[in-house]
């Protein structure tokens, strides 16, 4: 145990994506019948032929950005989230013992929802329901046992999420889940998206969180306890992340309630904001 807390306390080291990719923002999207990964270009998006995560090309279909259905921006075998990844969250100058490793959980992949879709309060929910504005990453190829300093190779963009929590299943002292099973993975609790961006050091962007237009959240990720290689390469010691996996980075500061009649907007430097609105279960 020592020598994983040693490892994986050491400072933060910058991500670099495929320099074949270097800065760009990709998307998946639907027009008609047709499901497609592309490229975004100013407010029109070029369909791509192929594998996003391997070999792929830019065609010659293009589409206004208002006319496609931005969709989940990847079809993920899993989905993981850390628990306590930045200081001011967890209200402690020091790091408790329980986070000087990092924390993953797993999020049900029908948590999932795109840019746009509703976030579905259940209607059992005794509440209360909260926003965590997060950064995401997007795994790019089959990710095993990795070391620190190469975990950067696995990482192919990061996106912007909200792990959606339902506080009374996650925190009541005499009626918590044994896990957060639905607590965090409930169907909606995962807002991610629109954009997959590259070219970007994930350990330096300014994430901010609007509820109904009022800025909540508001800090830089260069604050995460774990970086974004400490993060991979410590997850594929135990679990193989395959491409188009992502994983929920961990929220800073405090969070609040959100109801029925909100919109929540998640903003990442660099990637662009993720807009979902709030309605109850019918």
């Amino acid at each position: 145990m020592l020598g994983i807390l040693g490892l994986f306390l050491s400072t933060s080291s910058a991500i670099a994506a495929d320099p074949a990719q270097e800065g760009e923002r990709y998307l998946r999207f639907q027009v008609g019948e047709t499901t497609s990964y592309g490229i975004l270009e100013g407010d029109r998006v070029r369909a791509l032929d192929g594998d996003l995560f391997g070999s792929f090309s830019k065609t010659d279909r293009t589409y206004a950005l208002e006319d496609v259905t931005v969709l989940i921006p990847t079809e993920p075998t899993q989905v993981l989230a850390l628990a306590g990844n930045y200081r001011s969250h967890l209200g402690d100058e020091e790091i408790p013992p329980l986070f000087r490793i990092p924390q993953p959980f797993y999020k049900s992949p029908s948590s999932l929802v795109a840019d746009g879709g509703n976030i579905v309060i259940p209607k059992d929910s005794p509440g209360p329901v909260h926003f965590e504005a997060e950064l995401v990453i997007v795994i790019g190829k089959t990710t095993r046992k990795v070391s620190k300093e190469e975990a950067h190779e696995y990482v192919f963009g990061v996106t912007c999420g909200n792990d959606v929590s339902e506080r009374y299943w996650q925190n009541d002292p005499e009626n918590k889940d044994v896990q957060w099973w639905r607590a965090k993975g409930a169907d909606t609790f995962g807002p991610v998206g629109p954009y997959i961006a590259t070219g970007l050091n994930p350990d330096d962007l300014l994430m901010t969180l609007r509820l109904n237009g009022e800025v909540m959240q508001q800090e830089r990720t260069d604050h995460l306890i774990h970086d974004v290689a400490t993060m991979v390469s410590y997850i594929s010691q135990y679990v193989t992340l395959q491409p188009g996996d992502l994983i929920f980075t961990g929220t800073p500061g405090e969070t609040s309630e959100i109801k029925p009649g909100d919109v929540v907007e998640v903003e990442l430097e660099g990637v662009g904001v993720l807009r979902n609105p709030v309605v109850g279960e019918e």
